[in-house]
């Protein structure tokens, strides 16, 4: 499916264009989602997953293609319409709408710029490039560039016309630019210098621009900067999700005009490939103190505000100030996005219900983009006068290099940002950057001149004699992949995989750092690899590994390779993980033909299938049979978080921070809800004082990112790596307020009018006992004073009538004592802030906490409330400062081994799991409560049991046959033998229950925590709720004025 707003060139977005991808993926598939988006001419419509029947949001552009469904596959691999009727948009017609568009542009001298824009995963790649016979807009575009040039070539006037095509390659990664043409520059810290010309705008410092004659060389180029973008982000630990790639063509024609002077008409195709956009979003904390620290998201964040600010503009809300500057994408895309360029935008969206979030944030960035105007001017200049300009520019820049180091006065930058005041004195940090700059762009317009001397014929043989070497070693490396056993890594991006290949040749391969002596065959940079970190060995095709050395971590198939296990026999599709983040796949030939020829299935082998195998093998439980939507969600999640977590540990160990990660699972119920998804968050533990800190999912990967900025200075050896606490990913201040437990109190019995007195377990998120907290609920008069021992017959008799009760924490007792203070803290019905204890210090905190809450007049939300929703109390508590002497002088390496010495990983993970309560689980939870209401009730019933045998025994003594029904009934209010049947048969519910399904002694459970000693306040089900009161044996009560006595 695809967007595109109104066909204007002088609108910005003149072809918005929205995808949704041909299918369902594996992903989607897998969670059996549910379709969300349709489409109607131009509208797209999408609903919310929690509201089906709603019409939806509608969202209109000037063209929208559809691309779900209604295909089938030609012979050749080529997908097409599937009947005449069928509304699905093959790649033919897109690059008709499109592609079109940018060629006949470009050939006018115009700058053009594509965009691609949405999810990971939601057709980004296949609209831009496309696979197979289904070629994307891309390769279309650049192979019918060329056909173009060739027509003109064999037309007789066109015989002193020259067409110069090159490309260039960049990414853009946590705010550093890195030129994917020339892997060089991955060392340059700080990545390669964004400078800006006064006349053609920003631009990147070095970047190599290398001369092409077809499409293959472009596809050759575009293919060598996607090897190096993997091996640079394996070796740097990056995230290539979050990685923006522009590839730029720069098309340019030289003719003679009618008077003879030589022209040149240029024209800038980019091709912006953005990182998700689910990656938009500040993945910063609430309430963390660095969770703007990380520059990771703040070319998608800025490119953000910009749209919204050109948006703005170009709706006439006066002047506005568009902030390109404040990132390099924005810097480097300003004329693509505000100045002289005819741009498209792809905006790609998945039609599954599971990524609603995601698609409706995409829609509305679209929506945003279309009303903005960009303003695209032919760009053609006499040849001389181009020359001219350098030499002129040249002359300048000479002259204020030499004001500069003559001490005379600096003259002004060459340019200035609207809105900038740069009036002053300059520091001497600021004249030396100029100094530099200047020299730079002197250097790059004397080449640039350079090569405007130099024919194309002569670049060409000279990008084709530097090439050469590198064509027949890629033919070579081809040829080798088919015969010689070798490893291909995986990689999260797709377009990543594959791209790198270590051989297995005939005898030893060693593998280990840069640091190896003598150096290693397979060099790897990155976390946790040694110098010497394994070696292979080919033994006429029979491959073997083993880890060189204790500290190298190897896994096979996702399971630990240690020295103790000695050698492994490799075998064809074995995962093999060096380090933290080095994965590969082995490709063995002669056992892929063993294997064929046996007829056994080779199984395909991604990225998520790996990581997903690790953690089966770190105790996850991955198997997705009978699997709900939500377990499957936690699967995905677990498996995106698990990498991360283990890289963070690494960095941990390397730059010797003394703190551990690990995987926590935490159910709704334990982050205070009644329903809603088990989450993935990370406990982060100080091992020098055992403290623990639980971060959410989206303060971890902001924690993350910090960390990997931190390390890659440390690995680039600068001395200022390392920065004071406050600003250390890895540390967290022991008076930060952690949640110790919670505890649920049921609340039906206050629907009764019955006072409830608990001492309930505290638990973790793990279900685990953390202390016991002692709460009391007591209904009472407006003035506080306590009710007379009386209940209601139903709830539904509270409605309309004034309440009133107290809310009591006495104290709670046991708590670890590493928790120096503690608190509790709690909402109420409607309450939108929480109430808190005073902070008290203490293992056996006396909190002597009391709140009375009335309500005039009950109504029936609120009695709803009371028989089906829990309070949640939740204790909070600071840990002490003081660290563990007998660590003092350990390493993190050290600590690591000691704490692995407890309770294996595996365990720990396969119980994290195992204690989500299930729903029988619960409701036994909740019948085992409600027999203590039941109890309660019973109480009272018998204590007005007891008084009206105290009456009859009265009546009989004093000779008396008859009782006052006005005494009877001030004892008694209600239909006893009802009552008592009602509590009859909770108890008989309860028997059936056990017998249905007998439990053995349960585990903790994270999905609330259960009263201790069998004692908690949980609502009855519906049936005990409408039979609650216990009813009586004896009869019902006689309606006369007096009652005979027997």
């Amino acid at each position: 499916m695809y967007l595109l707003v109104d066909d204007m060139w002088d609108r910005i977005f003149e072809n918005l264009k929205t995808n949704l991808n041909h299918s369902h993926n594996d992903r989607e598939k897998a969670r059996n989602a549910t379709l969300i988006i349709n489409m109607v001419g131009n509208t797209t419509t999408i609903k919310d997953p929690a509201n089906l029947a709603e019409e939806g949001r509608k969202f209109t552009f000037d063209f929208s293609y559809w691309s779900h469904d209604g295909f089938r596959e030609r012979d050749d691999g080529y997908l097409e319409k599937n009947s005449a009727g069928s509304n699905y948009a093959d790649q033919t017609i897109v690059f008709e709408d499109l592609g079109r568009g940018v060629l006949a542009n470009a050939w006018k001298g115009y700058n053009c710029s594509l965009f691609a824009y949405g999810q990971t995963g939601s057709g980004k790649s296949y609209s831009m490039v496309g696979y197979g016979n289904n070629k994307g807009i891309v390769p279309i575009t650049c192979e019918q560039l060329f056909v173009g040039i060739d027509e003109k070539k064999r037309n007789p006037d066109a015989k002193d016309v020259e067409f110069q095509v090159s490309v260039s390659m960049l990414e853009i990664y946590n705010e550093q630019v890195r030129d994917l043409l020339n892997p060089k520059t991955a060392s340059i810290k700080g990545g390669l210098k964004v400078r800006q010309h006064p006349s053609k705008g920003f631009y990147v410092e070095q970047l190599v621009t290398a001369p092409v004659s077809s499409y293959d060389d472009i596809d050759r180029k575009i293919n060598e900067g996607t090897r190096n973008r993997t091996v640079a982000a394996t070796n740097m630990n990056a995230t290539s999700s979050r990685a923006h790639t522009i590839v730029a063509i720069n098309f340019s024609q030289k003719a003679p005009n009618e008077a003879g002077q030589s022209m040149t008409k240029s024209s800038v195709i980019n091709l912006v490939d953005l990182a998700g956009s689910e990656r938009a979003e500040s993945t910063g904390a609430t309430g963390d103190r660095l969770k703007e620290g990380s520059a990771i998201n703040q070319s998608l964040s800025t490119l953000g505000n910009v749209i919204k600010a050109l948006a703005d503009a170009s709706s006439g809300k006066g002047k506005v100030m568009v902030p390109f500057r404040d990132s390099v994408l924005t810097k480097l895309l300003k004329n693509a996005l505000g100045g002289n360029s005819k741009t498209i935008m792809i905006a790609a969206l998945s039609p599954a219900d599971i990524n609603f979030d995601e698609t409706l944030s995409t829609l509305r960035f679209a929506d945003r983009a279309k009303a903005i105007k960009t303003k695209a001017i032919v760009n053609e200049s006499p040849t001389d006068k181009l020359i001219r300009e350098l030499k002129e520019e040249n002359q300048k820049l000479m002259d204020m290099l030499k004001a500069a180091q003559g001490g005379g006065v600096m003259p002004q930058p060459m340019a200035v940002e609207e809105g900038e005041d740069n009036k002053g004195k300059f520091t001497e940090e600021e004249v030396e950057e100029m100094k530099r700059s200047m020299e730079e762009q002197l250097k790059r317009n004397q080449e640039e001149m350079e090569t405007m001397k130099m024919t194309w014929e002569q670049r060409l043989q000279e990008e084709a004699a530097q090439n050469q070497e590198k064509l027949q070693a890629e033919r070579r490396k081809q040829e080798e992949r088919k015969v010689i056993p070798h490893f291909w890594n995986l990689n999260e991006d797709p377009s990543l995989t594959g791209m790198v290949v270590h051989f297995v040749r005939e005898g030893n391969t060693r593998v280990g750092n840069k640091k190896a002596s003598p150096p290693a065959d397979v060099v790897l940079i990155g976390l946790s690899i040694q110098a010497e970190h394994a070696l292979v060995r080919n033994d006429n095709n029979v491959v073997y590994l083993k880890p060189a050395s204790a500290d190298a971590k190897v896994l096979v198939n996702g399971k630990p390779l240690t020295t103790e296990d000695g050698e492994e026999e490799l075998h064809h599709n074995d995962r093999v993980m060096f380090g933290s983040n080095h994965l590969y796949v082995f490709h063995h030939p002669q056992d892929l033909a063993k294997q064929e020829k046996a007829g056994k299935k080779v199984e395909r082998v991604t990225y998520e299938s790996a990581q997903e195998e690790i953690a089966q093998n770190t105790g996850f439980d991955m198997d997705k049979e009978g699997k709900s939507k939500n377990e499957m969600l936690l699967q995905e999640d677990l498996i995106a978080m698990m990498p991360m977590v283990n890289e963070a540990n690494a960095m941990s160990e390397e730059l010797d921070k003394k703190c551990r990660f690990e995987i926590a699972l935490v159910s709704p119920q334990a982050r205070g809800l009644k329903e809603g998804r088990t989450e993935v968050s990370v406990k982060m533990k100080n091992l020098e004082n055992g403290n623990d800190f639980m971060w959410d999912r989206n303060k971890f990967i902001n924690r993350k990112y910090l960390m990997q900025e931190m390390y890659q200075n440390y690995v680039e050896g600068d001395p200022n790596w390392d920065v004071e606490k406050d600003k250390d990913p890895f540390w967290e201040p022991s008076d930060s307020e952690v949640l110790v437990g919670s505890v649920h109190v049921y609340l039906q019995s206050l629907a009764y009018l019955i006072e409830l007195d608990e001492n309930l377990a505290i638990t973790d998120y793990r279900g685990a006992e953390n202390g016991h907290l002692a709460v009391m609920i007591e209904p009472c008069a407006q003035d506080g004073s306590l009710l007379e021992d009386d209940f209601v017959e139903e709830p539904e008799d509270l409605i309309g009538k004034p309440m009133h009760f107290q809310l009591k924490v006495p104290h709670a007792r046991g708590l670890s004592n590493k928790y120096v203070q503690s608190c509790v803290k709690y909402k109420f019905y409607l309450d939108e802030k929480s109430t808190s204890t005073n902070w008290i210090a203490g293992i056996n905190p006396d909190f002597k906490h009391s709140k009375q809450f009335s309500y005039s007049p009950v109504t029936k939300q609120f009695v709803e409330y009371l028989n089906t929703q829990p309070l949640i109390l939740e204790v909070w508590g600071k840990q002490t400062s003081a660290a563990d002497k007998q660590r003092a002088n350990m390493s993190t390496k050290q600590m690591v081994a000691m704490e692995k010495g407890g309770l294996n990983l595996n365990e720990q993970n396969r119980m994290a799991q195992k204690r989500v309560t299930t729903q029988d689980d619960e409701e036994k939870q909740k019948l085992t409560q409600e027999v203590s209401l039941m109890k309660k009730m019973n109480e009272k019933m018998d204590k007005k049991l007891m008084m009206i045998q105290k009456l009859v025994d009265e009546a009989k003594t004093a000779g008396s046959s008859t009782l006052q029904v006005e005494d009877v009934d001030a004892i008694l209010s209600g239909n006893f033998s009802r009552k008592f049947k009602g509590t009859s048969g909770i108890v008989k519910e309860i028997k059936k229950y056990e017998k249905k399904k007998p439990t053995p002694a349960p585990l903790p459970s994270t999905n609330g925590p259960a009263a201790s000693n069998g004692r908690g306040s949980a609502p009855p089900s519906n049936q005990a709720a409408k039979s609650a009161p216990p009813s009586n044996q004896a009869g019902d009560v006689n309606k006369s004025t007096a009652c005979t006595v027997q």
